[in-house]
């Protein structure tokens, strides 16, 4: 249960905090929309999905690392193992060298934005990166910061088993952000 009283207890995690407060819910959602889900992006959807797992997971949010693997995981027609080969660093799954050092970029964003170099910009251009990738993933990587802090520092609650993130993971994969919580409702 979360420490404040929620509108609705049944949503799980952003969802019920975006429900909350509408004026604060409705940017926080187009921004993920942009973010993850607008079309004119040369990061596929699932990339950009892995991207705010890989961060979240970092930031030991589960309910973000376990949503935004889910919807990942929708977008690659893959199952809920998906989700902890994020955590494992897809060890499993195929990824390409440019999202692995895009990955890499992520993580020193999250563990503060001065950890990230010149060196770490370099070896993403090297794997084919243009800097509006380089953007938006420090971008990605810097909002999900907010977003886990967000989710964790009000104690909102998250199921527990990866295939019960499935569903909702699929609902983001195919509809984005912008009605999150009209879905979840």
């Amino acid at each position: 249960m979360a420490y404040i009283k929620l509108n609705n207890e049944s949503l799980p995690g952003i969802v019920g905090l975006l429900d909350y407060s509408p004026a604060t819910g409705k940017p926080l959602s187009d921004l993920a929309e942009v973010l993850l889900a607008d079309e004119g992006n040369s990061l596929t959807k699932a990339e950009r999905e892995i991207i705010a797992a890989s961060v979240s997971y970092k930031n030991d949010c589960h309910f973000c690392h376990s949503s935004h693997a889910a919807a990942a995981a929708a977008h690659l027609q893959l199952g809920p193992e998906f989700i902890d080969d994020v955590k494992k660093g897809l060890q499993t799954t195929p990824v390409s060298d440019k999202l692995r050092a895009l990955l890499n970029i992520a993580h020193q964003v999250q563990k503060g934005g001065r950890f990230v170099t010149e060196a770490d910009i370099e070896q993403a251009r090297e794997k084919g990166a243009s800097d509006k990738e380089i953007h938006d993933t420090v971008l990605i990587a810097a909002a999900f910061c907010m977003y886990n802090r967000y989710v964790d520092g009000l104690g909102t609650w998250a199921p527990k088993d990866n295939a019960e993130f499935m569903p909702m993971g699929q609902q983001l994969a195919e509809h984005g952000y912008a009605n999150a919580v009209a879905m979840e409702a």
